[in-house]
């Protein structure tokens, strides 16, 4: 288990505005970290975007997903790694999916913030063996793994609690109905991180801020008795 899991919220807003005035109410609400998801924001610049992760001041993941990873951005890839590239100096971490290319996946890797390189599959979720291979890979590379996949059936979301129970600073989810349940459990079994919305789901199965703090607070608890 992880010794202080935290709770992550996306923030998914269309305008810098809401971005801010989202990011303060979960601050005030108690999210331990936030994801600025800058994918969902229009028009997004590398200059409007550092000084909105300045004016939010709080521990944040930066994200900027591409369309073939679930993402939102529409700019070219050059675009997309410049912006995340200017938000990374006031962040606590860069995420970048493990499927960019050697050249634009390296300069991310040369800046001094923390990196979590994911990996998602929204069709199903791939045999433990692949998965696993997958996060050593994502480690060599990175601060920390994440994998995202669909369930369909059980026994998927088991795989993701037993890869979870083998490697430490990786963040799994099994996403949907069949795998909301490890959104609230996978800190028992090691992740650094869970997911928990602010109303605007950013993944299927994603519960609210407020039920995954009380939730969490009692497994936690009873897991120290």
């Amino acid at each position: 288990m992880s010794d202080n899991p935290k709770i992550c919220v996306p923030i998914f807003e269309k305008s810098i505005e809401n971005a801010l005035k989202v990011s303060k109410s979960c601050i005030k609400k108690g999210a331990d970290i936030l994801e600025l998801r800058i994918d969902a924001i229009q028009n997004p610049t590398p200059e409007n975007i550092k000084k909105l992760v300045g004016e939010i001041n709080f521990p944040l993941i930066v994200t900027n997903r591409t369309l073939k990873e679930g993402g939102f951005f529409k700019g070219t890839e050059e675009e997309r790694i410049n912006i995340l590239i200017s938000a990374s100096s006031k962040a606590e971490y860069v995420d970048i999916e493990l499927q960019t290319d050697e050249e634009n996946l390296s300069r991310i890797l040369e800046l001094n913030t923390k990196t979590i390189v994911s990996f998602h599959d929204f069709e199903k979720t791939p045999p433990q063996s692949e998965l696993l291979n997958i996060v050593k890979h994502e480690k060599e590379i990175g601060d920390i793994a994440k994998f995202a996949v669909m369930p369909l059936k059980i026994e998927d979301t088991l795989s993701v609690l037993n890869i979870l129970s083998q490697e430490d600073n990786t963040v799994g989810i099994s996403m949907g109905e069949i795998g909301k349940y490890t959104r609230l459990v996978a800190p028992l079994f090691g992740s650094p991180f869970t997911f928990a919305s602010a109303g605007s789901k950013t993944a299927p199965g994603q519960l609210d801020l407020e039920s995954t703090r009380f939730i969490l607070d009692k497994l936690l608890e009873n897991k120290s008795i």
